[in-house]
């Protein structure tokens, strides 16, 4: 079989020095019918290696299970790899970041708040030994040394930037090798020396995540990695977006100048992305420095290879940059062609708030619960309660996490931005039915605040005193693309939310599709019952990217769940993506 090893200055593979040319590729981020489609590309570029993070929510959404099917399914992702004649890189965390819900991290994890995060504490470990099991179960068999693709492991994820626990990083090695991994194991970290020194260990090899000033970075990285091949495991050719802000670019021949460097410095490299998909569904996490920002449905990344598969100016500088130091394949992907437009009418609404039981089921409490005190989690949820009093008043919350809009006997009240600090609005009438539509946007996928509770944080009042008494009614969102009106009727002009709509949409053949959202205000959208994700009319992101292999010739079903206010009930389709405020 064959030998991967670390070498005093190089990756040695059967003895030879071999230089990883990786790109990240997120197979959780992809369709699964598409994954091969993606590989093949990222081998015509070049690449030998496939990296991916292993997201531990989606696979383990509950605990005691361990989802390993469709687009999750790991093993076949790494057998497509190797059947392209390509390595492969697995980053299983427990912690990956990657702008993903949590950062991977189970919610439930921490619903008891004494549960630690990223450390040295007992439940917290059992937990990710678990789940590392499951995952290593499917990992070692694929190793290079048992005939596989797989070379390195990586330990954590930029723990440098939370962290100093070394005990809780030996414990992840030490339990990687009990459970068969018997590859290199590594860490990344941003190249500064308090980083680099509290993310690792001896015994495992440090590489670096960077995206410019190659030549100082790899220094840096030299002084505490002594021996044996630099790497920078993300090389950060791109960036995310999050929303009410711009649309991300970078230069392409910047970053080919910045990748030439990392290779004439007989550096490795993983592009971080080479693609970045899509975060399908409410997959998406969000950050929080002070001011919450959460992160948009596309993953684009303004990688060498789009959101819909195909390759970018920066895909073609980079693989002139890799052709100056190995050889690449005679052939390039074709370019994108425009998509199919279709329109259609939205029609059929069911309102949320003229028949609420049909969305759900209502649970009494007392004291007002957050997301995290309900089983299962819900993402979205409708309060209610009944006021009285003799005055009109101010209603306040501990904490709006992450969006509330208020209604007052069924008249819109306003709406609560957790990232404006919002948490208080007045009432209009001293009595009347008070409802409270409660939006989890994302979790926060990096720093301190990650394992946070979602919902209502610290309960209601009004007049400064505590209101009980509330039922709360989780919309499970699965469910919801099969909600239907009890008669068909049509819809004219705007349409106030929280509202359920469907249209038909025909195409001639299967075919990747954008579908505009500019005339809508805020909501979810499926097609065929696959999540395409969120859209918001705040941009930067104007249009949701839908697989082809989502699409079926003939008819499909479009449905959409509008929070705000939707401007124009129409389903309009593009021959292309619009990812930034300028491009419409």
């Amino acid at each position: 079989m064959p030998e991967f090893v670390i070498g005093e200055t190089d990756f040695l593979l059967d003895g030879r020095p071999f230089r990883i040319l990786s790109g990240a590729l997120h197979y959780f981020r992809v369709h699964p019918d598409l994954w091969a489609d993606r590989i093949d590309k990222a081998r015509r570029m070049g690449l030998n290696t496939i990296e991916t993070y292993v997201p531990w929510n989606a696979h383990a959404p509950e605990p005691g299970t361990f989802d390993l099917s469709g687009g999750l399914d790991l093993d076949r992702f790494l057998r497509l790899v190797a059947d392209a004649g390509m390595h492969a890189i697995v980053r299983p965390g427990p912690y990956i970041c990657a702008e993903w819900d949590n950062g991977g991290l189970p919610a439930w994890l921490f619903r008891d708040p004494s549960v630690g995060v990223r450390r040295y504490e007992p439940r917290y470990l059992d937990a990710v030994r678990e789940y590392l099991a499951r995952v290593y179960e499917v990992v070692v068999p694929h190793q290079v040394d048992r005939g596989g693709p797989v070379l390195l492991v990586q330990i954590e994820n930029e723990y440098g930037a939370f962290g100093d626990d070394k005990r809780y990083l030996r414990a992840l090695a030490e339990h990687t090798r009990a459970c068969g991994v018997t590859v290199p194991l590594t860490t990344v970290d941003q190249p500064t020396p308090e980083m680099l020194e509290a993310g690792s260990l001896e015994g495992l090899h440090r590489t670096a995540s960077f995206g410019s000033g190659t030549e100082a970075r790899l220094a840096i990285l030299r002084a505490h990695q002594p021996t044996g091949p630099l790497m920078c495991s993300e090389f950060w050719n791109g960036w995310f977006d999050h929303w009410g802000a711009h649309h991300h670019t970078t230069s392409a021949a910047d970053a080919a100048a910045e990748l030439d460097a990392l290779l004439a410095a007989g550096a490795s490299v993983n592009l971080y992305m080479f693609h970045g998909g899509t975060n399908f569904g409410l997959t998406s996490g969000a950050n929080d420095k002070g001011v919450y920002q959460p992160l948009v449905t596309s993953y684009d990344y303004d990688a060498p290879l789009d959101e819909a598969g195909d390759p970018t100016p920066k895909y073609h500088a980079f693989r002139d940059v890799i052709a100056r130091y190995h050889k690449v394949p005679d052939s390039v992907p074709p370019p994108a062609r425009p998509a199919p437009a279709p329109e259609s009418v939205l029609r059929d609404p069911v309102r949320l708030l003229d028949a609420p039981d049909r969305w759900g089921t209502w649970e009494f409490h007392e004291e007002l619960p957050a997301f995290d005190d309900l089983t299962p989690m819900p993402r979205l949820a409708l309060l209610r309660t009944t006021v009285s009093g003799d005055r009109p008043g101010v209603l306040a919350f501990g904490e709006v996490r992450d969006r509330a809009t208020v209604f007052f006997d069924g008249d819109p009240v306003g709406t609560l931005l957790r990232e404006h600090h919002d948490r208080a609005l007045a009432l209009p009438r001293a009595h009347g039915e008070l409802l409270v539509l409660v939006e989890d946007q994302g979790r926060v996928d990096y720093g301190p605040r990650i394992g946070e509770a979602k919902g209502i944080i610290g309960g209601a009042s009004l007049h400064g005193e505590p209101l009980a008494g509330w039922d709360v009614l989780p919309l499970d969102l699965d469910a919801l693309p099969a909600l239907r009106p009890a008669a068909p009727s049509a819809v004219t002009g705007p349409v106030a939310g929280p509202v359920l709509l469907r249209a038909e949409v025909e195409v001639d053949a299967s075919a990747d599709l954008f579908l505009d959202t500019g005339e809508w205000g805020k909501g979810l959208a499926w097609l065929n019952g696959f999540p395409l994700g969120r859209y918001w009319r705040r941009g930067p992101q104007r249009t949701l990217y839908v697989p082809r292999p989502v699409v079926r010739a003939g008819a499909n079903e479009l449905v959409v769940l509008e929070l705000g206010t939707m401007l124009d009930p129409a389903a309009r389709f593009v021959p292309r993506p619009l990812l930034g405020h300028t491009e419409a």
